[in-house]
């Protein structure tokens, strides 16, 4: 039996993945990664690497992607709420340039798949956040690259808290707008 439920987005590839969460008074349990299930779906990576990060509130990482070892990312949120976005960067797509994004946390459980040649990037939207994601690609940091998270020709609607003053590193600050 499956323990997923697999949401294809309006981006051909990119998925909204719901695990099965059994709870009980001691808590819960659910299987956060099934190779089986995921290739069944036709998601036949080979992961190599898990990164996690934590971040506070406001803070906004992305849009970020490798040029010439492009990643495919499974995310999820162990603790908090980001608001996780996704940008076409296949040239060939009939969505190429367009975006998706979904609101993930540890309460909804839910998880992001993100195919290759895909820019991506989060908005934390609560007090902090714990974001772990696997990769089916090493990370090199000269191969990395980005696109300004505020790109007028992308047109993401990041929904930024009133009162919240977005927190953003110097490096992404400097990324440039994305060339269609």
């Amino acid at each position: 039996m499956r323990q997923f439920k697999f949401t294809e987005r309006a981006i051909s590839g990119v998925y909204v993945i719901e695990p099965q969460v059994f709870l009980d008074e001691r808590g819960y349990f659910m299987e956060a990664y099934n190779k089986r299930d995921f290739a069944e779906t036709g998601i036949g990576c080979d992961f190599v690497q898990d990164n996690q990060s934590k971040s506070r509130l406001g803070v906004l990482r992305g849009l970020h992607f490798q040029r010439k070892r492009p990643q495919a990312k499974l995310v999820r949120i162990i603790s908090g709420t980001v608001f996780d976005v996704v940008v076409d960067l296949r040239p060939h797509s009939p969505t190429y340039g367009k975006w998706t994004g979904e609101i993930i946390s540890s309460q909804n459980r839910k998880m992001m798949f993100i195919p290759k040649q895909f820019a991506h990037g989060f908005l934390v939207l609560a007090e902090e956040a714990e974001f772990f994601y696997k990769s089916d690609e090493y990370y090199y940091p000269e191969d990395e690259d980005g696109i300004i998270w505020n790109d007028p020709k992308i047109g993401i609607k990041w929904p930024i808290p009133d009162g919240v003053e977005l927190i953003i590193s110097a490096r992404d600050k400097k990324l440039k707008n994305f060339q269609l």
